[in-house]
């Protein structure tokens, strides 16, 4: 099914239990709906079908099959997404870029290793790093280090030498990667120094800096990886708590709102007004309501 055949199948699927149809009828629309949707975030979101089928699990004083059917499609909905979406990016360790974690960088005791200067505000300026004399004659190439220099010493108390060492290896990986074409003004390589550069001053990921600047990630793989592939442990952890709670959020049925039979909507002139009330004010004045018509969508509210 596509997204409107989904959300018709829902609409007959609300519209038969909301006028008690025989259960046969109920029961034929959800095993269309089981058959029918490869369910995902986005599908379930806009149709609400997940919502729909998800309060039928509750329903009360209907033929037992409903429920128990409800509840296996939800079931299965919630399975298929998960690991749909454990299988759309691959892992470091299935990628090959896992790298052992990396021990803490010594202090190095390089007569260049700037002193008076707080960590954090490092960059090639502060630990007087000659751009122009990097690669002879390739200013353009020679800023590119410089930027990506300052994307790894943020924080860093590895000596200017070595963090120039690894800037060096990342520029060199781009330009030779045969899209750059051998040139800093070819789109893909003033794209990709511009990419590295956010991903290694991302301030929620300083363990891709420090991974590369130990050693334990390679200047080379560095400069082929995704953005998925760049994040931490505990960024990985953080979206997937994130999308578990827009998962359960899309599942969750929403409250059934009432349908007044004499409100009429001021814009359309139809008479499929849902409201409800909330005491806004003090608890001596009377409550406001909030009505919606399910027709047009227009909103007004009046106490």
């Amino acid at each position: 099914m596509n997204e409107r055949e989904v959300k018709q199948a829902s609409d007959a699927l609300q519209k038969a239990v909301s006028a008690k149809e025989p259960a046969a009828n109920i029961i034929r629309l959800l095993r269309d709906l089981q058959k029918g949707v490869k369910p995902s975030e986005e599908l379930l979101r806009k149709t609400q079908v997940g919502k729909i089928v998800n309060k039928l699990k509750t329903l009360q004083q209907v033929d037992p099959q409903i429920p128990r059917l409800a509840a296996d499609i939800v079931s299965q909905w919630r399975k298929d997404i998960q690991q749909g979406n454990k299988g759309g990016a691959a892992s470091p360790a299935q990628n090959g870029s896992a790298s052992p974690a990396p021990s803490k960088a010594p202090s190095s005791s390089d007569s260049k290793l700037p002193t008076g200067v707080p960590l954090d505000k490092r960059t090639w300026k502060t630990d007087k790093i000659d751009r122009s004399t990097i690669i002879a004659g390739e200013p353009a190439r020679n800023n590119s280090i410089g930027l990506l220099y300052d994307g790894l010493v943020a924080g860093s108390d590895q000596a200017p030498s070595r963090v120039l060492e690894k800037a060096k290896g990342i520029e060199r990986a781009i330009i030779t990667n045969p899209d750059a074409q051998s040139s800093p003004s070819s789109d893909f390589y003033k794209e990709k120094i511009r990419s590295l550069y956010q991903n290694l001053k991302n301030k929620s990921n300083p363990e891709l800096r420090q991974r590369i600047l130990s050693g334990a990630l390679a200047p080379e793989r560095f400069a082929t990886m995704t953005h998925e592939e760049m994040k931490s442990e505990s960024q990985r952890a953080e979206e997937a708590k994130i999308h578990k709670e827009n998962l359960n959020s899309a599942m969750v049925p929403e409250e059934a709102k009432s349908i007044s039979a004499t409100l009429e909507c001021g814009k359309c002139k139809q008479k499929q007004v849902s409201f409800t009330q909330a005491q806004t004010r003090s608890a001596d004045e009377p409550m406001t309501t909030f009505c919606e018509c399910q027709n047009c969508g227009n909103r007004w509210k009046f106490s």
